[in-house]
């Protein structure tokens, strides 16, 4: 039976979960947010020109000997303590020997029988407010490989590639790889729980700053492992290993169209087979890989370059200190004591706003005024700019700066905005682009008097409805007045003297 099947060859997903229950483990590979690579002084910019970031040790050259990123091990032991996870007081690397073109040392130096941490959980938030334990089996360092770029193919995979090409500016940069123990009970919510896993997975490590989880750019990448099981039944089922899912919504989608695949192969007299497997973006399918090796295959033995890592254990209670409040937990202290409803709660964290308006009010302003810059503008700024919010050249204290001027009197809203503009556009801090630019808010009587008396001279039809008593006819010349002056007037003060001049 052919193992790629039509949506109309699939049972219906309440009748899957009817007969068989799922099991599935996650494995999640993280690039650490370091300056320079694992075992080599490379740098690791995302999008540098292909193959610049390379040097004899990651490119596996003869007589290059790697030496291991202090600063990597560091995020790795507060990655697995955020995880509740042992830190080992002596851990190994290992070659993991296969041959793939964009491995250039044909083994990828990695942790086996030794992780730097084994045995957590993390206690994963679902929507309905309940929470499900997805337990830990290891946390383990390792460096990533390059990237192939298949020329020619419909795909973008290698079949019916007319050639490939390499850049192994990747190569070298370190990983860590989170693996679950298998994730049983679940039933239904075996695809909600997978996607909730990876989201409170990536959320954490943002808040511990090890990585900027992109998982559009493969700085977080996800395997999902998915077997059936008869109910029943005490033994697995044979699993499949979707590779490299890179959106929360896609983990969801490739658990769920693979448990209705392997209960259509089941369904048939057929068997599963143990391999990788491809997640299709376009119609959310997935598609046959290669056969899954074991551990047999990589013929694991002890990295002979490089000695174990034996972190202190004085460092690994320093490094438990850093350990933040868990992201949902804050959210939800801070959304009661801000008073935020779900929805704009819901909001915020969709904009990756959250961790910025916090900021924000550190450095001194208030939570509204910081929400409201943080979850209007300046996501509109990112928007033109075709950057990520987190990506804008501006800081929260910049911000904040900002909302102080506004407060003082100083800028207006209108002005405001064209400040952060400045700031956003290289200009220099908040202060120096109101100087450069003109911008702080006219408050002399003298030249504001002149404007509305120009303004009132040009209108008199208004002046006499005003001093008949329609004041809010003042609208139009406060208007006129705030453009005469670049809407860098006081409107309030300008209004009192409009109604003052028209008594």
């Amino acid at each position: 039976m052919s193992a790629e099947l039509a949506e109309h060859d699939l049972p219906e997903y309440a009748d899957v979960v009817a007969r068989y229950q799922p099991v599935m483990g996650m494995e999640v590979h993280v690039e650490l947010g370091t300056a320079t690579k694992m075992f080599c002084g490379c740098r690791t910019e995302f999008g540098a020109e292909p193959n610049t970031q390379v040097c004899p040790t990651c490119l596996g050259m003869p007589g290059a000997l790697p030496v291991v990123n202090e600063a990597a091990v560091r995020s790795a032991i507060r990655i697995g303590l955020a995880l509740n996870c042992s830190i080992r007081p002596s851990s190994v690397f290992a070659r993991k020997n296969y041959f793939y073109p964009d491995q250039p040392k044909n083994y990828q130096i990695s942790q086996y029988d030794d992780p730097i941490a084994y045995d957590g959980y993390l206690d994963v938030p679902l929507e309905d407010g309940t929470t499900w334990r997805v337990e830990i089996e290891r946390a383990h360092m390792e460096e990533d490989t390059g990237k192939s770029t298949h020329v020619g193919s419909a795909t973008g995979r290698i079949h019916g590639a007319s050639h490939s090409l390499l850049d192994f500016n990747r190569a070298g940069v370190p990983l860590v790889e989170i693996v679950t123990r298998p994730i049983e009970g679940a039933g239904e919510r075996a695809p909600e729980i997978a996607r909730a896993y990876v989201t409170a997975l990536r959320d954490l490590l943002a808040s511990l700053d090890v990585s900027d989880v992109r998982m559009d750019q493969g700085s977080m990448r996800c395997d999902s492992n998915v077997s059936l099981q008869p109910i029943g039944s005490s033994e697995f089922g044979t699993r499949t290993e979707t590779k490299n899912v890179n959106s929360l919504r896609s983990v969801e989608v490739a658990v769920r169209y693979e448990m209705r695949r392997q209960a259509a192969v089941l369904d048939a007299g057929g068997t599963v087979v143990l391999e990788t497997r491809h997640f299709q973006e376009g119609d959310g399918t997935t598609t046959a890989g290669r056969p899954k090796e074991t551990a047999d295959d990589y013929r694991y033995f002890p990295d002979p370059d490089l000695g174990p890592v034996a972190p202190p254990a004085e460092l690994v209670e320093e490094l438990r200190g850093t350990i933040p409040e868990l992201p949902w937990l804050r959210r939800a202290r801070i959304q009661a004591d801000w008073n935020l409803s779900d929805e704009v709660m819901r909001d915020l964290v969709n904009l990756g706003a959250i961790d910025r308006i916090i900021a924000t009010v550190d450095a001194g302003a208030t939570p509204d005024a910081a929400r409201s810059w943080w979850g209007s503008f300046l996501p509109q700024q990112a928007n033109t700019r075709s950057v990520e919010l987190s990506e804008l050249a501006i800081s929260p204290a910049q911000v904040a700066r900002v909302i102080a001027l506004v407060d003082e009197g100083k800028l207006t809203s209108k002005l405001a905005q064209q400040v952060i503009v400045g700031v956003l556009d290289g200009e220099g801090e908040p202060d120096e682009v109101v100087a450069a630019r003109g911008l702080e808010v006219v408050r002399d009587d003298g030249a504001l008097q002149k404007a509305v008396d120009e303004a009132l001279a040009a209108n008199p039809d208004i002046v006499e409805k005003i001093k008949s008593g329609k004041v809010q006819a003042a609208g139009k010349i406060v208007g006129d007045v705030m453009k005469a002056t670049r809407g860098q007037a006081d409107a309030a003060r300008v209004r009192e003297l409009v109604l003052a001049a028209c008594e």
